[in-house]
């Protein structure tokens, strides 16, 4: 007698390394209860670091039209024809491919997934997961927008989680596990902060054994994501000069590059350190791959965004590295951090309350300590194998409990 594993498509339209890909390539490769195919919608970075992780990956190509497609043309009066026909070729091209591949279940990974994977799967007569990491609000997307992906979320799936609470709630009315807790929070690779920990723990106990009545030691405090405005790096240079002022021992550095046609923001960024008179104390560091060596170099973290964050993946990274990290209280982060124990939480888009924050760790080196060490532990709760298990126990959900019926060999 044996347990039936369930064969997995996992669909998302995009192949470039963002948030939600690089969280499906910490997530998949733990899943064992489950043959999971990666099916994306093109070709790019994303297949080869997959394949590299030992996933099977297949690309069945979403037309160019309709991949660029903006979810602010859902505010049009009409879509682009070309890039909706495009997308009903896609579906119909896919259901046939879910077909082929024997799927039990359809999981979807990106908004644009959720609509043309949710009603490939229809097509298919395969039971389809939404796995949410976008907040579905005005503040994400224009109003006719969040109308057509909540009514969608409410129709398509037989099942929604979310990397969130917050996320989740932008999504009244789904149905969700009653198996498992809705929640999936978005995994962390333990293993790659490890060696930051330990270095972190060695300059801990050294700094405990100097003498006293020296000044301050340096102060590093810095951020890390894409340069955009929504992210709020411009809040933590104004935070940052407020905070410190002409304090030399404090050097600031923002971790990060422009995308999608945000370079001005980029460059006003710059404008702003000169205005502020933080040229030459805080750097800009531009695109960083290595996250934990980057994160080695901090003694602070900062996370800034000005509109609810969905989840907060380098709030996470920054705990497993044993940062004091500061954060906004609202929307993943907030769930994330519990104020004054694991990090701090500042008022959301309030410039002098982030200010006081980072004030209050400046000068309390055991502070720091204290919440660097509860972070890291709190850390643990992001390990991939935990999250993996309650995502089988969502497959066996959405699948109608076939996992569970015994079979005979």
């Amino acid at each position: 007698m044996t347990y039936q594993r369930l064969n997995v498509a996992v669909l998302t339209h995009s192949a470039a390394l963002s948030g939600a890909e690089l969280s499906l390539l910490r997530l998949l490769p733990s899943v064992e209860a489950a043959r999971v195919v990666l099916v994306l919608g093109e070709d790019g970075p994303l297949v080869e670091q997959a394949r590299g992780a030992g996933l099977q990956v297949e690309v069945v190509p979403l037309a160019r039209a309709s991949g660029d497609l903006r979810r602010d043309a859902l505010d049009a009066r009409r879509l682009p024809l070309r890039a909706a026909l495009g997308v009903l070729v896609h579906v119909v091209v896919l259901s046939r491919h879910l077909r082929r591949l024997g799927v039990d279940v359809v999981h979807t990974s990106s908004n644009k997934a959720h609509l043309y994977g949710g009603v490939a799967a229809r097509l298919a007569r395969r039971p389809h997961l939404w796995h949410a990491h976008d907040r579905t609000a005005p503040e994400f997307m224009p109003a006719a927008a969040v109308a057509v992906v909540r009514a969608a979320a409410r129709w398509l799936p037989r099942l929604v989680v979310a990397n969130s609470r917050s996320t989740l709630a932008s999504l009244p009315g789904a149905r969700t596990p009653r198996s498992t807790s809705p929640v999936l929070a978005n995994p962390v690779d333990l293993e790659a902060f490890s060696v930051v920990l330990e270095q972190r723990r060695l300059r801990a106990a050294t700094a405990a054994t100097a003498a006293t009545g020296e000044p301050a030691p340096e102060l590093v405090v810095g951020m890390v994501g894409r340069l955009s405005p929504w992210k709020g790096q411009d809040l933590f240079l104004r935070a940052f000069a407020e905070a410190f002022g002409q304090d030399p021992a404090v050097r600031g550095v923002v971790l990060g590059s422009a995308l999608f046609g945000e370079d001005e923001y980029a460059r006003s960024l710059h404008d702003l350190a000169d205005e502020l008179g933080l040229a030459g104390r805080v750097r800009f560091a531009g695109f960083v791959r290595d996250v934990p060596g980057a994160l080695a170099e901090l003694d602070v973290l900062v996370h800034a965004s000005v509109i609810p964050e969905p989840f907060g993946q380098v709030v996470v990274e920054g705990m497993a590295a044993g940062l004091a990290v500061v954060a906004s209280r609202e929307g993943g982060p907030a769930e994330i951090v519990t104020d004054g124990v694991d990090g701090l939480l500042f008022t959301p888009r309030d410039v002098s309350s982030l200010a006081g924050a980072l004030r209050r760790l400046r000068h309390d080196r055991d502070l720091r300590a204290a919440l660097g060490g509860a972070a890291a532990r709190r850390s643990a709760d992001f390990a991939a194998a935990p999250i993996a298990r309650q995502l089988e126990a969502v497959y066996d959900e959405c699948a109608g409990g076939r996992r569970s019926r015994r079979s005979s060999r």
